[in-house]
């Protein structure tokens, strides 16, 4: 479905207490609306990615609920995304197994796209995974920890294709890099233990 800037939210927590066999993070209030690139910043163990997991139906949620769009769709990028020692296929070829064909890729990857994916540097293939999510067709993306990997140029690279989805792409990412939240998104929320 393609969802357009006079929907109502795509999603949205409320009261959300979420975790394992025991609460890691909430209560927390948030809407996500369409176009908005949001944040959420906190220390390491706070519980950023557990909210991730929360939205993708892969933890246990406590109290509270999540509202979701009808008939949203979710891409999720976890902090490690997979590659595998030999990877015998070009970086086109990742994007299209990835069906990341929602427009071309930005022009700082183009040099990498004729390379085999297990010859790109570890953030060259951060930098192109992110890509295979935000060039898909899901009306949400969510990226855990999408900086992992990167050095600085890195790092400005993925905050200058966040912005540019600012207004056509719902993105929810996690980080404790807070200066590269602010570069990247919207709004920034912060996330801090309550339990």
């Amino acid at each position: 479905m393609k969802m357009n800037q006079n929907n109502q939210y795509l999603i949205q927590l409320i009261d959300l207490v979420a975790g394992y066999s025991q609460p890691v993070v909430g209560p927390l209030s948030l809407q996500v609306n369409p176009g908005e690139v949001i944040g959420i910043w906190g220390t390491n163990g706070c519980g950023k990615s557990t909210i991730l997991k929360a939205i993708a139906n892969t933890t246990h949620i406590f109290a509270g609920h999540i509202d979701k769009h009808p008939d949203l769709t979710i891409s999720w990028q976890m902090q490690q995304p997979v590659r595998l020692n030999e990877m015998p296929f070009s970086g086109h070829d990742y994007l299209y197994y990835a069906q990341a064909q929602r427009k071309s890729p930005p022009q700082r990857l183009v040099a990498w796209l004729n390379k085999r994916i297990d010859t790109l540097s570890g953030g060259q293939f951060q930098l192109l995974a992110v890509w295979a999510i935000l060039g898909g067709n899901a009306d949400l993306v969510l990226l855990d920890e999408p900086t992992n990997n990167l050095d600085p140029v890195g790092e400005t690279i993925l905050a200058d294709i966040l912005a540019a989805e600012q207004g056509h792409r719902s993105v929810l990412l996690v980080s404790h890099e807070r200066a590269f939240l602010n570069q990247a998104c919207n709004r920034v929320v912060k996330i801090s233990h309550e339990f």
